[in-house]
């Protein structure tokens, strides 16, 4: 079926936003957003919410976070009626309303933001009946997650900028002469020549990342296998909890490789899980590796997690959070 707005083009839209204020509003008297990071209030009537859209939409915003050691959700959904969205609801962080009417033509979503509070992500998907917003769900799913993550990774941008770590910033920019964000309650654990570790302890969690280079020795340099062995390189300088013992990849799962650009570089990912050679500890990880042309080496950015709590808080949100250090590294602009 056409749609009036398609959620992808609406993505798009968004992406281009990246280093300015996504949630700028005029009117800065506007309420604080109500809820935490990756909670969700979907506003459907109770027909559709027990029935096959109610279905999509749990199985598309409840799917599992891959890559975490545990079942987590992609977001915590709060499902209420349009009666009960009134006050502190309506003050969400981010909404998706659900609105089935035979007048309609066509299905669309449209993106708000900061409709009652800042900063706020307000998602209307409305189609003439259930069939029409089912099938679009079906065709949208990426996109639909995609732009409500961007709106949390954008805050979370944003308030590192706001809240920083001068410190561990500035061992970063001596070693590397990279430019990082990084938020408060990370502690510079280790620095070394290229090499970089820091990490932020709670009291049942820990997050982590490290900064290392090494020289570039053509595309071979970006191949999984090239990465995995300069990480367990590295990785064998973050020590475990009992003598002798240091983290490594875990081989008991082939960690997931893609490459991607963001902002016009090229980035390869490795999403895995480490264990520690010599003790029993473990949890997901993430890295980021990039060419440094000023320099020929590599700069990868490898970022780890550990929650053996399995209560809340979220083992996705201490991931989601070291996974957006990346949209704040920025190197030299080269001379022309």
């Amino acid at each position: 079926m056409k749609t009036i707005l398609r959620i992808a083009l609406v993505a798009a839209v968004i992406a281009t936003m990246t280093g300015c204020d996504a949630f700028k509003t005029l009117n800065k008297s506007k309420k604080g957003a109500q809820g935490k990071p990756y909670e969700l209030i979907v506003v459907c009537p109770q027909a559709e919410w027990t029935g096959e859209v109610g279905d999509s939409l749990r199985a598309i915003f409840t799917a599992p976070v891959p890559y975490l050691n545990q079942v987590e959700p992609i977001f915590d959904v709060l499902r209420v009626t349009e009666r009960g969205f009134t006050g502190m609801v309506a003050d969400h962080r981010n909404i998706l309303k659900v609105i089935v009417d035979p007048s309609l033509q066509e299905t669309a979503t449209a993106v708000q933001y900061n409709v009652t509070a800042d900063p706020q992500i307000v998602l209307t998907l409305q189609g003439p009946d259930d069939k029409a917003v089912v099938d679009y769900l079906s065709q949208h799913r990426g996109d639909l997650v995609h732009v409500l993550e961007q709106a949390e990774r954008d805050r979370a941008v944003k308030a590192n900028e706001i809240y920083n770590n001068p410190g561990v910033e500035a061992a970063v920019r001596k070693t590397f002469g990279v430019e990082m964000r990084i938020p408060k309650g990370y502690l510079l654990a280790a620095q070394k020549d290229n090499f970089v570790w820091a990490r932020n302890e709670y009291p049942t969690a820990s997050q982590g990342f490290f900064v290392y280079s090494y020289p570039y020795k053509g595309p071979e340099s970006l191949s999984a296998k090239a990465l995995i062995a300069a990480r367990n390189k590295f990785a064998a300088l973050i020590p475990g909890p009992s003598d002798g013992s240091y983290m490594i990849t875990s081989d008991a799962f082939e960690p997931e490789y893609r490459m991607f650009r963001l902002e016009g570089r090229l980035w390869c990912e490795l999403r895995g899980f480490w264990d520690v050679h010599g003790d029993f500890m473990g949890g997901p990880f993430v890295s980021y590796s990039t060419v440094d042309t000023a320099t020929n080496r590599v700069f990868t950015l490898d970022c780890y997690v550990y929650a053996p709590d399995l209560n809340k808080p979220r083992k996705r949100n201490y991931m989601r959070g070291v996974e957006h250090l990346l949209y704040s590294v920025q190197f030299p602009k080269q001379a022309e």
